[in-house]
Order: C-alpha cells, then structure tokens, then sequence
C-alpha cells in the first residue's frame, strides 16, 4: 500500500508492517484537526488488515511530533470556540485507546523532537525506539496544562513518581540517552543505525507468533491496573489457550530438530 503524498498523515504497508508517518514537517508534524482526521482514517485501515505483525509510528523529517498545533488553537481561541475536553474526547484519547487494543506491537520510532502530546504519544505504544539525537519533553505546565494523551497515568508507571513529577512540573528535557537510562524508552540508537534498527524490530515482530505477542501486549498492559491474583489468573488462561495451539508445538518441535520455529500465520502465507 503506498503513501499518499500530501496526507498530514501517510500510510504504507509492508510484509506485515504497517508504517505510519505524521506529515506535517513544517510545523514539526505538530497535531491539528487535519492530522487527526487523517490518523483516525489510517487506524481505520489498519485495523481492518488481516495480516499485520507490528505498527511503526514515526515522524517526517526532524521532528516526531511537537504536540498541538499552537497556530491553529490561537485561531480557535480569537472565535472563542475551544473545548479542550471536547478535543481529547474526540481525538487524543481515541487514538491512544486505538494504540492500546491493537493485537501487534506498536512501535515508537521517535526520530527528533517529542513534546507535549507527541511526547505522550511516544510513550503510549508498546516499545519507544529513539534516535540519539531526539529529545522528550512533557511541556504542558508552560503552557498553562495538564498533561493529557494519558501522560498521567503512562509516565510515572514507566519512570516513577518522583521523575514523573519532576519532568512534568518543570517540562524539563531530557535526551535519548537519559530516556533510557531513565526507562521512559526501550532503546537510543545512534542516528546512522535509527532507521535499520526500527525496520529489523519490525520485521522480527512480523515474522513471530501472532497469538504469542498478542497475548504479551494483552497481558502487560493489563497487569498495569490489576493485583498479582489477578494477573496470575489472567496468565493461567492466556497460557492454557496458547498451549495447545500450533505455534507452541512448532515452535519445541523445531528447537527439538535445532532449526528456527515457523510459525503457522507464515506457513499459510
């Protein structure tokens, strides 16, 4: 499937992997109403494919995403016509839910900039690949907010209470490198390597166990609200199912023969 030139939001499909890219590089792909109605388009698309093993978000040019769109509230805010809540209702929080209930990894390739939103956005999905040389920023304070896009319930469960807090009372910066040390990404990966190392995650996710990263991603997100009895329970019945499905026997079956698993989804393929 390929991109459509001039979408805010564009949309190509490969082996399996779906790659959407915030278009807006003027503006350093920044959020407006023509952003989210193209990504509430392409979610659309995407969740109706079949044959998808991961998702890449990821921005055009140096930027992932700046946040909102400043340029376009000051408009709305001289007509005097801004509901904040009305916007988060419609559009943040349906397209990190969207994130959250995919069945396959989603994956954060933040190239640059990551603010406000763009930041939240990050870190909604479920692995946050960054190159060296992007930044992370929860601004809202400075601009007179709070968080939202769920920043207040992702960042403290991913960096504590006390950096949560700290990041975002001060909108405090921080780059790639302390993002991860820090554990609000998976990995900073040097400029030269961001791209092959982002499409080779991809790939590998592609070519795994549905059913098994499903059952990953449906499990861990799940376990960030529940008790251990109910995760442990939770487990129990993933495993029960997953067990007695073709991907288990082939996989101890080829590690019996000393050979790599292939797993049913690519030998129907």
């Amino acid at each position: 499937m390929a991109e459509q030139p001039g979408a805010s939001a564009q949309l190509s499909i490969d082996q399996g992997v779906a790659r959407v890219t915030l278009n807006r590089p003027e503006r350093l792909n920044a959020f407006n109403m023509a952003l989210h109605a193209d990504l509430r388009a392409l979610f659309d698309q995407i969740e109706s494919q079949t044959d998808l093993g991961a998702v890449v978000i990821t921005g055009a040019g140096r930027a992932f995403c700046a946040g909102q769109d400043l340029g376009e509230r000051a408009d709305m805010l001289s007509r005097g016509d801004v509901d904040l809540g009305a916007s988060l209702e419609r559009n943040y929080n349906p397209l990190v839910r969207r994130i959250a209930a995919l069945p396959v990894p989603v994956i954060a390739a933040v190239n640059g900039t990551a603010s406000g939103a763009g930041a939240a956005l990050a870190i909604s999905c479920d692995i946050v690949l960054a190159a060296r040389s992007a930044t992370f920023e929860f601004a809202f304070a400075r601009v007179g907010l709070g968080p939202d896009c769920g920043a207040s319930w992702t960042l403290p469960r991913l960096i504590g209470r006390a950096r949560a807090l700290g990041m975002a009372l001060t909108s405090h910066r921080i780059d790639a490198t302390e993002a991860e040390r820090i554990g609000l990404i998976w990995r900073a990966i040097d400029d030269a390597d961001f791209a092959g190392e982002v499409t080779a995650l991809a790939q590998r996710f592609a070519a795994g166990s549905r059913g098994a990263l499903a059952a990953t991603k449906r499990r861990l997100r799940a376990a960030q609200a529940n008790d251990f009895d109910t995760a442990l329970d939770a487990e129990r019945d993933e495993q029960a199912g997953l067990g007695r499905g073709d991907d288990y026997r082939e996989a101890v079956t080829a590690f019996m023969a000393k050979r790599p698993p292939i797993f049913s989804h690519h030998r129907k393929s």
